[in-house]
């Protein structure tokens, strides 16, 4: 089949999610078409039956914010109608799903053909920025034109239920992981530039944004580190880094806190580390945490929103209640004191992640796609 797939092309789950599906297909033989205003993060070299659109929004002293929505729409037009696409895949229902409701009815006018949409939702497009009054009736709407809607966690089907006036059914499509790529052995080298004493390691990767509680994270360290000689890596960028770094400083952990920015190649990072902490407010599904678990990492998180369909409280790792430092900080340290606890939780983990494992997931996505196949033979 040949696919339009619209997603953000940063860091974020729902742009990873999307970068690693559509390449998946590619291998399988779909023609995947991605469309965004820049090239995604994890589509990285040359891959066969993959082909990149760039979204380009003129600027003009009249519009004080370019319209993006509007570009998207008219470069999906484009794409569709000069490489003949099957349907589109519009991830993060904002502003993707009513570009491409646009975007479909001017393909309908044109040609008669109504190519269908399908909207994967994925989080914080439902669960905070959807909700929001200036939002909602568009989302609502967009959501409720779509051929097909899939969320990535039974914990955000409710809430899109709860939250809107959704007149279609969704369908469950759980996140994925790569488990080949991240099961990786570790490399002892990487582990001693970073514990050359055989410290401990401890990881954290996010958007750094609020929702994060990153506080939490730092508090969380500095009772581990209060407790056993161990280090903190902490991989990604956002709004919330001055403050990690400013609690780093006030808690005297400077030497023992690190700071790596944006990493693609997470795998080998992970594969060196002990412990993944994720104290967010609300997760959707918890991607970060699911390929940490890949990687044979245990995980400390809450039990907020969809964790706890992937991190499985005493077996995985443990969940407790958001913003309860003291219980996240005394269930990773007696993990961390006890090797051969911490050993049966990496295997849990990892055993829990291959349920998750790509090859699982993407045959129900094609069985979606080939409700909508035109030829038959797809």
């Amino acid at each position: 089949m040949k696919i339009g797939i619209v997603c953000y092309p940063t860091f974020g789950g729902s742009g990873v999610l999307a970068t690693e599906l559509g390449k998946a297909l590619a291998e399988k033989g779909h023609e995947i078409h991605f469309i965004t205003y820049q090239q995604p993060v994890r589509l990285n070299g040359f891959h066969t039956n993959i082909f990149y659109h760039e979204v380009r929004v003129p600027t003009y002293p009249l519009f004080d914010y370019p319209p993006y929505e509007l570009a998207l729409a008219s470069t999906m037009v484009d794409v569709i109608l000069n490489h003949d696409l099957d349907l589109i895949h519009a991830h993060y229902a904002i502003p993707h799903a009513s570009a491409a409701y646009t975007a479909k009815q001017i393909v309908k006018q044109k040609t008669g053909r109504s190519v269908p949409v399908i909207t994967t939702l994925h989080g914080t497009d439902i669960t905070l920025v959807g909700r929001d009054k200036t939002y909602e009736p568009v989302v609502t709407f967009s959501i409720n034109e779509s051929d097909s809607i899939t969320a990535v966690s039974e914990n955000l089907k409710e809430e899109t239920y709860k939250h809107f006036d959704i007149k279609k059914d969704i369908e469950v499509i759980h996140n994925f992981v790569d488990v080949q790529r991240y099961n990786k052995k570790p490399v002892a080298a990487f582990r001693q530039v970073i514990a050359p004493n055989n410290e401990k390691i401890i990881i954290h990767a996010s958007n750094f944004r609020k929702i994060k509680r990153i506080d939490n994270v730092m508090e969380i360290f500095k009772n581990i580190h209060a407790a056993l000689p161990s280090k903190l890596l902490m991989v990604g960028d956002g709004p919330e880094r001055p403050l990690a770094e400013d609690l780093t400083r006030q808690y005297g952990l400077e030497a023992d806190v690190r700071f790596l920015g944006k990493q693609e190649q997470m795998e080998e990072i992970l594969a060196v580390s002990d412990v993944f902490l994720l104290p967010s407010e609300y997760e959707s599904f918890g991607l970060a945490a699911l390929e940490a678990m890949a990687a044979s990492t245990v995980v400390i998180s809450t039990d907020a929103g969809g964790l706890n369909e992937i991190n499985i409280n005493g077996e995985t790792g443990y969940t407790s209640a958001i913003g309860d430092v003291e219980s996240m900080s005394k269930n990773a340290i007696a993990l961390l004191k006890d090797e051969a606890k911490l050993k049966t939780f990496k295997h849990n983990a990892l055993k829990e992640a291959k349920l998750f494992d790509i090859h699982h997931i993407i045959p129900k996505y094609e069985a979606l796609y080939r409700k909508y196949c035109r030829t038959g033979d797809c």
